[in-house]
């Protein structure tokens, strides 16, 4: 397929490098002509720079032979713009990158009106990504499929965990819990088990069953079943506008920290039953007075990825809450892997 990306961003860049291993044909489009020739002569493909809501710059990228336009910039109403004159350039299929929460009630209005093929918003998916994962305190990532009936959890085993050094044949006899084991992930090597495969410390495995017995399978190995009453989320911005509903909707204490005074005050007027402390997230004492070691669950979702990892390193140092870190590099998985900073989402 020939593929025009508007915004060299994170997704854009993110979105350039899997499309190109795929041998689509892709242009990226940007106004920054350095971020346009570092990610062009990465992955190989052509670059244009300039605004993607131009007819004349679309034209130059190709926009009238292309089978699909991606919108991604960080301005919604470009990125909706660019989906509209492509289509009526080009009558391609587009898809749109919205992730303003005043948009979110009227989005499916939006796409069937300007005839946008799909609408994406990271941030609202990093959300329910992060709320998923506090119904597992031991989880590393969770997946819902057929309408949250069936869910898919990966869990890395413990040292000393029931289930180290244990053939998968046996596990029926040592635990409870009617659930299936597809894939385990040792250091680099992906594995499908057969029954005589025998589990190890620090293997990565992939859990798929119900929620009744996905509980009582962590239950049986000794795991807390738990789900946290309270969550310190340290920054605001649109993807804890998403989370904060979500978390208070689901009856769990939400505390925000967030230094922007403009930030503060919005997420005061959406969420009066929240409390909103505005000071430094990195400040330490200002984190220990608003209860970092005592909290159930902890969320680093500033927009540094450094400072993320940090905060989550020193959140798992003096706590023992469930932590999640948001981070924006997907390039950092191979040096964060070890680090010990719960679970880890990529927007």
């Amino acid at each position: 397929m020939k593929i025009i990306i508007v915004g060299c961003g994170n997704v854009g860049a993110t979105l350039t490098e899997q499309l190109s291993k795929e041998n689509h044909d892709v242009t990226i489009i940007d106004t920054r002509e350095q971020r346009v020739s570092d990610v062009s002569n990465s992955f190989d493909v052509m670059g244009v720079v300039g605004n993607g809501t131009s007819l004349s710059v679309l034209r130059e990228a190709g926009v009238e032979e292309a089978d699909l336009l991606i919108a991604v910039t960080g301005m919604d109403e470009h990125n909706l713009l660019c989906c509209l004159i492509a289509r009526k350039a080009g009558g391609c299929q587009t898809i749109a990158r919205v992730s303003n929460p005043l948009y979110n009630d009227e989005i499916a209005f939006i796409r069937d009106e300007m005839e946008i093929s799909m609408i994406i918003n990271p941030q609202a998916t990093v959300a329910r990504e992060m709320a998923r994962q506090l119904r597992y305190p031991s989880a590393l990532k969770v997946d819902s499929f057929a309408k949250s009936r069936v869910e898919l959890v990966t869990y890395r085993l413990p040292e000393g965990n029931l289930l180290c050094d244990t053939k998968l044949k046996d596990l029926g006899s040592r635990i409870k819990g009617d659930i299936l084991i597809p894939i385990v992930e040792r250091k680099d090597e992906v594995i499908i088990p057969d029954g005589n495969f025998e589990l190890k410390a620090k293997d990565i495995i992939t859990l798929i069953g119900t929620t009744p017995r996905l509980m009582e399978f962590f239950k049986s190995i000794g795991e807390p079943t738990t789900r946290a009453k309270d969550v310190l989320l340290i920054g605001a911005g649109r993807t804890a506008i998403y989370l904060t509903k979500q978390l208070l909707d689901m009856g769990l204490k939400v505390k925000v920290i967030e230094d922007n005074m403009e930030e503060c005050e919005n997420m005061c007027e959406l969420f009066p039953k929240a409390t909103i402390i505005c000071g430094d997230p990195t400040d330490k004492n200002l984190l220990q007075e608003e209860g970092i070691r005592d909290a159930e669950a902890i969320i680093t979702n500033t927009t540094i990825d450094e400072e993320n990892i940090m905060l989550s390193l020193y959140a798992k140092s003096c706590s023992k809450a469930r932590v999640i870190t948001k981070i924006h590099r997907i390039s950092y998985d191979e040096i964060i892997q070890d680090l010990n900073i719960g679970s880890v989402i990529y927007p």
